[in-house]
Order: C-alpha cells, then structure tokens, then sequence
C-alpha cells in the first residue's frame, strides 16, 4: 500500500511541474530567432541579425539614403542594420567579399565588373547578390567655369575623374572617351574623392569634377550654395554612341532645381544597386526591402530619394542574381526576378 502512495504522489509531482511548464511554445528557448517571446510588441518578423551596411563618403548620396534605410528597418523589424562610410562601389564589394561587411551600395556597372571580374576586378566576387535596385545616379560634370559647355572643352583642363581605381574613375573614362578625349593624357587628371573634389573646385585648383551619385548630392549642393555651379550635358549623338559600347547606362536628366541651374542638364546614369552577402540569412535581407517598399512614403518624408523608389525598377536589374529573400518579397507582389 505504501508503495502504490508512494507512486500516486510522484506522478502527481510531475504532473504539476508539466502544468508549470505548460506554455513552452512560448518560452524563449524555443522562440524564433528575432523574435521576442512573451511580448505583446514582439516583431512580426523573424530575422534578427545585424548587418553591416557599407555605403559611400559622407558628402555623398550613398551614406545620407543607406543612413534612412537603415534606420527604418532597425526600427520596424528585428533585423538591425548599421549604415558606415566607405570608399564607395568596389570598396564596398571587397568589404563584403571579405566578411567585413553584410550589406553593401554599388553602382550597376561596377556590379556586373565586380560579378564577372572585369575592369576593377582581377577574378569574379561572385559572393554577392543582388537586393534591388533603387535609383538613378547620374555622371555630373561639375565647375564652377560658364565657359566650359561641352564634354570636349575638359580637353587639356584640369579634372578630377574619381579616385583611381573607383567607378567614378570607369565612368569619365567612358564618357571622356566616347569624344575621343583620353582620360590621362587628354586633360590632367587628378583622382579625388566628392568633398576633395569640391574643395579643389572652391580653391580654383581644378577646372572640373566628375562626381557621379544621385542628384541632388551634398557634396554639390553645399557647393552650388557659395558659388554658382555648372553642369556639363552631353548630346545625343555622343549619349547613343556611349550606351552602344556600355549598355550599364542610360539617358538621364538632371533638373535645374536639383542645384538651382538655368537649365536642365542631359547626362547618363547608372543605377545605385544595394547587394548583399550571399550567406546572409533569408530573413533578414526580406526584412530590409520589405520594410523599404512597404514604407516608401515614410521614407520619402525622411530623404528626397525616397521619391523614386519603384517596385518595378527595383526588380530590373539583370547583371547579377537576387537574393532569395529579396526574390520572395518580389514573388509576393507577383514580380519574378532572377
């Protein structure tokens, strides 16, 4: 008798510690990653990891957008994302290729170069995907000389053409070439970053900069807010011709109120594309473009970029393939991507 007590009461005390228990599903341990449990606020999405966003040079479109992206998506989702300085497109790529680095903005041709190892790179990086594609950033010729009106007047002017080795650096290589003006010997060149540009047009050590970001840029806009800034445009002859032997670009105007200019300026562009590791977990890269086009007015209120945020733009890009998680927000807005 006293054995059978003795086992209904141990039964018993198991039976209350399961009832202790009870909740599992929703203790921590078995959470999912991202998400916090027990919480009536817990984010509605899983993820959780934080990424290293590297963008551009301060004074530059890259770094003042990636800041507002960034801070979006660590706000509404539990993916935390940090937006850094960098030296912009291939420095980006090489900070991802070597784990410094989860998330990264390029320029649509340095992509496919970086893709495909060719021009900047020696072999493929081909770590990488694509996240989408968000806007225009244009080739600005900029100076501070009225004179200087066409793409062959930089023939023997002093021009900075982007640090050596750089997109900027490819894209006056091409546009200069395009009116047969070699980017060494048919103008001096010097290699300077947007902010040093800008300084070395203020002190009338250089003629003209190639600067290429989205317009309007800080580099630019603090400029034209001292001096009165010009814009070089390209015709349509030289435009056709560049776009046949480099198909990454595209015709692209600059309105004059981007920096307060007589008339609007007809240059070409290339797309500012966000890439990410390809280890990076599915999760986490959905967060970061869901959060993106689903807030795009938001975001639009924080930066004037956010105004030309396109769902069918963002999911153009062919040079390199998506990401799943990106592709599985396309997917649920009926948009297949590569």
């Amino acid at each position: 008798m006293k054995k059978i007590l003795a086992l209904v009461l141990a039964m018993v005390m198991v039976l209350a510690l399961v009832a202790c228990g009870g909740s599992s599903d929703n203790s921590g341990a078995s959470a999912p990653s991202g998400t916090s449990s027990g919480s009536s606020e817990a984010p509605a999405t899983t993820g959780g990891g934080n990424l290293t966003f590297t963008t551009g040079g301060e004074s530059g479109t890259y770094y003042g957008f990636g800041t507002v992206l960034a801070g979006k998506v660590s706000d509404k989702t539990s993916t935390s994302v940090t937006a850094i300085t960098s030296g912009g497109s291939k420095a980006n790529i090489e900070a991802l290729e070597a784990g410094d680095a989860q998330l990264g903005f390029v320029q649509s041709d340095v992509a496919a170069y970086g893709y495909n190892g060719e021009r900047l790179f020696d072999e493929k990086v081909d770590i990488f995907s694509t996240v989408a594609s968000l806007y225009m950033e244009q080739v600005q010729i900029v100076t501070l000389d009225p004179s200087i009106k066409s793409v062959a007047d930089l023939a023997g002017k002093n021009v900075s053409i982007g640090a050596a080795g750089s997109g900027v650096y490819f894209n006056a290589v091409d546009v200069l070439g395009a009116y047969g003006i070699d980017a060494d010997t048919g103008i001096n060149p010097t290699y300077q970053s947007f902010g040093d540009s800008v300084e070395a047009l203020q002190d009338g050590k250089i003629d003209a900069a190639f600067i290429v970001a989205g317009a309007p840029t800080t580099a630019v806009t603090s400029l034209a807010a001292s001096k009165q800034v010009y814009l070089v445009s390209l015709d349509d002859e030289h435009i056709d011709k560049l776009i046949a032997e480099s198909p990454y670009y595209s015709k692209n105007v600059i309105s004059k109120d981007a920096y307060g200019l007589a008339e609007d300026v007809t240059t070409v562009a290339v797309a500012a594309v966000v890439i990410a590791r390809n280890d990076v977990a599915e999760d986490d890269v959905y967060n970061f473009i869901s959060t993106i086009y689903d807030n795009i007015d938001e975001i639009t209120a924080a930066h004037a970029k956010g105004a030309e945020l396109d769902l069918n733009f963002a999911a153009s890009y062919g040079s390199v393939p998506y990401h799943p998680g990106a592709a599985k927000y396309f997917a649920e807005k009926g948009i297949t991507v590569n």
